[in-house]
């Protein structure tokens, strides 16, 4: 793999070599001290930023890094004139990075001068408040998935979602799992596996809790020819930081698309987590080989938290196909098994690997698949048992509140967890020259991220996160983010009309779906599709 180690540093080689003419020079015209002094300091900051733990930035680029912040500083005054043609520099997303930079700094996050947003632009949203707001003390707000099992987990409602070692850099996994242990809240594997810097580095240093994705790869869990293995499951689920299994169906950012890691890229730390052989192109295949219907899924499913020892397991997907989700939602009547979970992952989610067309115009975004996933467990009297993870673009403790709102119970976030580790969205994660270190391989490169530090930053994030999600739920009245219902958001319309979003979108009555009487008042979204659907098939009825 190609470095550039000479390139990033050639700033400071050149001030170092300068200073080291400067001086010889010096000493022998006795004459041109202020030079020397000039480049000394120039080489004492250079070597600073070299070895210094909280920027990385400056670790990777010492001295030129300092262009970045100069302009970061005076960019309220020259944005509309540096950044008028840059589409990250939309307030959208720069507020996004905004939120989470000084929520994993703990720097104060207060605004002056009032919202920045259009109040009246059609698609504003706000919570409504109450006149009898409530006081919460703890805001270590969690949920109990796969109550009744032999191992139930806590959940946080906050945790952070899906992203392979491999995407992700060694120190980028550490140092997530280390702000999740810290701060006690789940870390999503990706479905390349359990590595070895997602486990415990060392007695002092505890491992965070674990969601193990396993994908169509079986990474971890497969036998040598790609199939799953039963015994290689076990040895990884029965970890004691797993907590939760999660099979992929589908992912939001290319939802029915498989994938290849070359096998130039399949070094030994990689093949090691995957079970697969070095040097070899790893492939992820579009579908599952262990089941081919919903029940077959199902069965998958028990047998996974059998072997697990009870450990809640369930599935995430990508909604794409109504009647597919509909089949297994029967599947689930028929045979008295369901998941314990099923994670929603909308289409609005990110990753390096999709194909433009893909990442915008293929699967359902994440409002619409949350309250359809929703309104189906509620119709088959399940909604009780299952319980409803989402992701896709969820930063702020409002994306939190809206999210739990619509339907969920707990809310995974990729991108957030990804700007508290210092992702700057340089937008050159798939070329392995990531400023910051977090989505390299290069061991250069990310020896700018100091993991004891984005750990801690990782941890502050999902904390003052979670303080403001309280204050939102106190402001609203209500005393726990589980109490949230679509009738306490509000949604503008037009310039003129809003409306609340229980008024807006469809919600169904427990049971509804297995009341034949009461087909004529459903949706007509499960009045075309649910009919068709079958338990023993993912193709509908012709």
């Amino acid at each position: 793999m190609k470095r550039d180690f000479p390139q990033r540093y050639l700033a400071l080689v050149i001030v170092v070599f300068t200073f080291l003419l400067s001086l010889v020079l010096a000493l022998a015209l006795n004459a041109g001290w202020w030079i020397v002094a000039l480049f000394a300091g120039l080489a004492t900051i250079g070597l600073i930023d070299l070895f210094q733990t909280k920027r990385s930035i400056l670790r990777n680029y010492p001295l030129l890094g300092h262009f970045r912040f100069f302009f970061e500083f005076i960019r309220p005054e020259i944005r509309q004139y540096l950044l008028e043609d840059d589409t990250d520099a939309k307030p959208f997303s720069r507020n996004q990075r905004s939120i989470v930079y000084q929520r994993a700094k703990q720097v104060l996050d207060k605004r002056p001068f009032g919202t920045q947003m259009d109040l009246y632009e059609s698609g504003y949203e706000w919570i409504n408040h109450s006149m009898t707001p409530t006081k919460i003390e703890n805001h270590d707000f969690r949920i109990t998935v796969g109550a009744g099992r032999a191992q139930p987990y806590s959940a946080s409602v906050f945790n952070i979602s899906a992203m392979s070692f491999g995407a992700l850099s060694a120190n980028a996994v550490r140092a997530l799992n280390l702000g999740a242990q810290k701060g006690r809240f789940m870390h999503d594997t990706g479905e390349g596996s359990i590595s070895k810097y997602h486990l415990a580095q060392s007695p002092n240093e505890p491992g965070g809790d674990l969601m193990w994705e396993i994908g169509s790869g079986y990474f971890g869990c497969r036998n040598a020819d790609g199939n799953f293995s039963p015994e290689n499951f076990v040895k990884n689920a029965t970890l004691p930081q797993v907590k939760m299994i999660e099979i992929k169906l589908s992912q939001g950012a290319k939802p029915g698309h498989g994938g290849i890691l070359p096998g130039a890229k399949v070094s030994p730390e990689i093949a090691e987590a995957r079970g697969v052989p070095i040097g070899v192109d790893c492939v992820s295949p579009p579908t599952h080989s262990a089941f081919d219907s919903p029940i077959g899924l199902l069965t998958f499913i028990e047998q996974l938290r059998t072997l697990s020892g009870g450990k809640p397991t369930g599935f995430k997907l990508a909604i794409g196909h109504p009647w597919e989700f509909f089949g297994i939602a029967k599947a689930m009547v028929e045979t008295g098994i369901y998941p314990d979970f099923i994670v929603v992952d909308g289409s609005e989610g990110g990753t390096g690997a999709a194909p433009v067309e893909f990442a915008d115009h293929v699967g359902t975004p994440l409002q619409e698949a949350l309250v359809m996933v929703h309104n189906t467990l509620v119709g088959i009297n399940l909604r009780d048992k299952v319980k409803i993870g989402a992701s896709g673009k969820i930063i702020s403790a409002f994306d939190i509140a809206r999210t739990l709102a619509l339907g969920a119970d707990w809310c995974n976030s990729a991108r957030g967890f990804m700007f508290a580790l210092g992702c700057i969205q340089s937008l050159s994660c798939h070329t392995d020259h990531c400023p910051t270190g977090v989505t390299t391989q290069d061991p250069l490169r990310q020896r700018a991220l100091v993991v004891p530090d984005k750990a801690s930053r990782v941890a502050n994030y999902h904390q003052n996160t979670m303080k403001a999600l309280a204050e939102l739920i106190s402001a609203a009245g209500l005393t726990h983010p589980s109490q949230l219902r679509p009738h306490h958001l509000v949604r503008r319309v037009s310039p003129n009309q809003v409306k609340l979003i229980s008024n807006l979108l469809p919600y169904l009555d427990p049971g509804e779906l297995l009341d034949p009487s009461q087909f004529s008042r459903l949706p007509p979204l499960f009045q075309t599709y649910w009919p068709i659907a079958r338990a023993e098939s993912f193709h509908p009825i012709q």
